[in-house]
């Protein structure tokens, strides 16, 4: 068994194995700084997305000074904010189409086998939400942090059943 912090080469900062059923996968981690008077004052910005792979999901941003604490906080500030997105065998019930900022995504339920296709920020949220088969096409800003809170509110408008 893997230890929590041990990491293989090939996941440097992807997937995390955690003590209990939630997977949590690292989007993205930045590097920001801020002028003071000093000097600049470095810090960390993660974007963590926490899931069961059985339709609950939960994202947040941790800032800190070292990675170690801003990837803790995200992932704790991830579990905090889960909600749950109706998966039906496999797949999303309808399609659906959400705008944040500057980026649009549309996402769209795929026939059995066809998988996850999608680009790298979304895949991340979808494969932790246990969604196996879906088509999605992220259209304007390629922003990371703008297309997860844009994928986010797509899975938040999905109907358990399309009326």
């Amino acid at each position: 068994m893997q230890k929590q912090n041990e990491r293989t080469r090939k996941n440097a900062y992807g997937a995390r194995t955690p003590k209990d059923s939630f997977e949590e996968k690292i989007i993205e981690i930045k590097r920001v700084a801020k002028k003071t008077k000093g000097g600049n004052k470095i810090a960390f910005s993660v974007l963590a997305v926490v899931g069961n792979k059985e339709g609950s999901i939960g994202i947040s941003l941790g800032k800190a000074g070292d990675t170690a604490s801003a990837i803790a906080k995200a992932t704790s500030g991830a579990r905090r904010k889960m909600f749950t997105v109706p998966v039906r065998q496999g797949t999303i019930p309808h399609e659906v189409w959400a705008k944040y900022s500057a980026c649009q995504v549309f996402i769209k339920p795929a026939p059995d086998g066809a998988g996850i296709i999608a680009g790298g920020a979304v895949r991340k949220v979808l494969e932790v939400a246990g969604i196996k088969n879906v088509s999605s096409k992220m259209l304007g800003s390629n922003n990371k942090l703008n297309n997860v809170y844009a994928v986010i509110k797509a899975l938040k408008s999905l109907k358990s059943q399309r009326v």
